[in-house]
């Protein structure tokens, strides 16, 4: 078996007919007949139901035709990769970026992508950071924003910052017009606090803050920032975020961001690699731009957050 033979058989699956794959294959009708016959005495399966029609793959050539498909993308990837070594850096690069950054961050970046790297092509995903960071560790995420990241065998990263997370409440709340509030108070306002759940990261920071200092913590769940905005928009609840999350709504004063003191809930933002890319050189390079973004907003008080002292924010190696 190789690779013209599956190439071969894809396409006449594809087609449904052996006549209409030769053309597009450019190869002769009885030579590419002799090919299929060839892979399927090989494999000992029929592969091909051959009816007046044309052609429809059996049920064991449908499942091969899944894993065909897949080696032939892979050795695509695999050659974009190897050209992509000898010039700049170009390909598909997938970004995943957790909830609470997203918005803030996909039009910067989209706009220093094009500026830097044009032959790049961005895939952003947006989703919690606990399932960003399990699919950049698998390699279905090349690069990644995490927060509270530790470290893993199969990932490089740079720890960039250190976002303090606030007290957002409706500008009608009567604490509106405070310039702090302490930890143990938030959860004993009249508005009830929303939350992520469980696995969440901010959760995570939030439950163990308020276990080592005996607070009694009562939140709601909610997995949607959007839905979260809307709670607290509609004056229904309080929530606990970063302030970069819900910049657009406080800049259009529908809403509040009081800091939190005594203790001040926080986490650290890293940029990641996954060390099972394909394209080491182009995950890197898109790495150093996020980075290049994200100190720039950092640095215009876009993003409230405190910068690591580094000369310039890039990815490092792997640490184990």
């Amino acid at each position: 078996m190789d690779l013209r033979q599956l190439r071969y058989f894809t396409q006449i699956a594809e087609s449904g007919n052996v006549s209409r794959a030769a053309e597009v294959l450019r190869i002769a009708q009885p030579s590419l007949s002799q090919q299929m016959r060839n892979l399927e005495d090989e494999l000992g399966v029929e592969l091909l139901f051959r009816h007046a029609r044309g052609v429809t793959p059996t049920e064991l050539g449908l499942k091969f035709y899944e894993h065909a498909r897949r080696i032939l993308q892979e050795v695509e990837r695999a050659k974009d990769v190897m050209r992509s070594q000898a010039t700049s850096p170009s390909g598909r690069i997938s970004v995943g970026l957790p909830t609470s950054a997203c918005r803030g961050l996909s039009l910067p970046l989209h706009r220093a992508m094009a500026e830097a790297l044009p032959n790049i092509s961005l895939h952003i995903v947006e989703a919690m950071s606990g399932t960003l960071d399990e699919w950049i560790q698998s390699g279905r995420l090349d690069v990644a924003l995490l927060y509270d990241h530790k470290a893993f065998e199969h990932v490089a990263w740079t720890e960039m910052m250190v976002e303090d997370l606030m007290f957002i409440v409706p500008t009608s709340h009567p604490l509106a017009a405070r310039r702090e509030i302490e930890f143990g108070q938030v959860f004993q306002q009249a508005l009830p606090v929303v939350l992520p759940g469980r696995p969440n990261v901010l959760r995570g920071v939030i439950e163990q803050l308020a276990a080592r200092h005996d607070i009694t913590l009562a939140a709601t769940d909610c997995e949607s920032l959007p839905a979260i905005a809307e709670l607290v928009r509609a004056q229904a609840f309080a929530a606990i975020m970063p302030h970069f999350a819900l910049a657009a709504e406080i800049e259009r004063g529908e809403m509040v961001a009081i800091p939190i003191v005594d203790p001040t809930p926080s986490w650290r933002l890293s940029v990641v690699v996954s060390q099972r890319t394909l394209n080491t050189r182009g995950s890197e390079a898109v790495a150093e731009v996020l980075a290049g973004v994200i100190g720039d907003l950092v640095q215009r008080s876009v993003w409230r957050a405190r910068l690591k002292p580094t000369e310039r924010p890039a990815p490092a190696r792997a640490r184990a």
